[in-house]
């Protein structure tokens, strides 16, 4: 908008926000095939987000400038000879955050005349003009415009409100919608694999699981390669896993007599007991392995689609070393990974705080995930090296091995 003109006024809010609506379908339709397939989901609709959702803008009050004051001299003619007027001429700097667009449309309810200014992409301009020279006067009359644009932007904000709503249900739905489109015209189901089933001899931790074929999630290519499928651990199962080491986490705290003794091999040992009582492979083999001292692992084509990294708390760097560790094998998209932390003594709760600001700080570190109610889970999503769009879940789980004797 260029010049002071009238805000508010150059088209209907609610005809915008339906066009918008329209128009998520067609952008989803013709979003790149194989972007949809290779980036991970969240970040698709993340961006999406970003481009249909309105953000009302909020004006910043602390932030409020004038420009220097100007005064323009007219002369007038009179009987008496010609005098001259002055007319003061005062520009307030208003910044503001938000969606520009939004003081270019009518809100329903609307304000007749409507308030007039110039916006800028980082500031609305109020101009006063006048001959007044008294200041209580000129700053109520700044105040009464100020006052119109916040009860303007309080409509449009009441507008856009369920209109967002929609936006945030509609776009997951149509990703999804289209990415199974997508699938199934490339006929995966064919290049399914990697069964992954319980033990029908299996009675220490209930876990319900029946034979299962693993789904194929797809992965994205840094080099701009066709979708290819790759093999990874289908969300239930690794749930069933991570439950599986979490009851036996509780049957090791519950011991302390059993594991005061015990080094991280053997921890990792009997947590590998735990789980290979209750998964089997296609081959009715041990479906979860070991790698060098401390990992738990699972392979398939010659790929890790879940590693347990098992660590005792030497202090902060322990999670980073572990987290550069894990990320170096994992380097392909949504691959599944938990962290196991041993932790021996009282101090529990602080070392837990501060292996999780650890995670956070991580460079690869995009976003938290869930935490379980008791704090004893914690959900992470990080990505490989220099390409953020390959994602990796990672699950904290966190020991508390107290010395023998000690209460708890």
């Amino acid at each position: 908008m260029h010049g002071n003109g009238k805000l508010f006024s150059h088209g209907d809010l609610r005809d915008f926000m339906h066009k918008n609506l329209r128009e998520i379908n067609q952008t989803v339709e013709d979003r790149d095939p194989e972007q949809l397939l290779t980036m991970p989901e969240t970040d698709i609709v993340e961006e999406l987000m970003d481009s249909f959702r309105i953000v009302v803008p909020t004006l910043d009050h602390e932030g409020i400038e004038i420009e220097p004051l100007k005064q323009v001299y007219n002369s007038v003619e009179a009987i008496n000879g010609s005098f001259r007027i002055v007319q003061n001429k005062i520009q307030l700097l208003i910044p503001y955050t938000g969606d520009r667009v939004v003081f270019t449309l009518r809100p329903n309810p609307c304000m007749e005349p409507a308030p007039e200014g110039t916006v800028t992409d980082a500031e609305i301009k109020l101009l006063w003009s006048g001959q007044s020279d008294n200041h209580e006067r000129v700053r109520r009359a700044l105040d009464e415009k100020i006052a119109e644009i916040t009860k303007c932007l309080g409509w449009a904000r009441d507008n856009v409100n369920s209109y967002n709503k929609r936006v945030e249900r509609l776009i997951p739905e149509r990703v999804q919608a289209r990415k199974q489109d997508l699938l199934a015209g490339r006929d995966l189901a064919a290049s399914l694999g990697f069964p992954i089933r319980k033990r029908r001899d299996a009675k220490t931790y209930e876990v319900p699981l029946t034979r299962k074929t693993i789904k194929i999630e797809p992965t994205e290519s840094s080099t701009g390669a066709a979708f290819q499928p790759e093999p990874t651990l289908a969300d239930t199962d690794y749930e069933d896993a991570l439950r599986v080491l979490t009851n036996a986490r509780n049957q090791l705290e519950r011991s302390p007599s059993l594991v005061c003794k015990l080094d991280e091999e053997e921890i990792r040992d009997l947590l590998l007991l735990a789980l290979n009582s209750q998964f089997e492979g296609a081959a009715a083999g041990e479906v979860f392995n070991f790698k060098g001292k401390t990992d738990i692992l699972i392979r398939v084509d010659d790929r890790h689609v879940f590693i347990g990294e098992c660590k005792f708390w030497k202090g902060p760097k322990t999670i980073t070393n572990t987290l550069d560790q894990l990320l170096g094998y994992l380097t392909w998209r949504d691959t599944k990974a938990a962290v196991l932390l041993f932790v021996r003594g009282n101090a529990f709760s602080d070392i837990v705080t501060k292996a999780l600001e650890r995670l956070e700080a991580h460079p690869n570190f995009k976003r938290r995930g869930r935490t379980d109610e008791f704090g004893t889970r914690h959900d992470f999503v990080f990505h490989i090296d220099g390409d953020p769009s390959r994602e990796i879940k990672i699950a904290f789980l966190p020991f508390h091995l107290r010395p023998l004797g000690t209460a708890g």
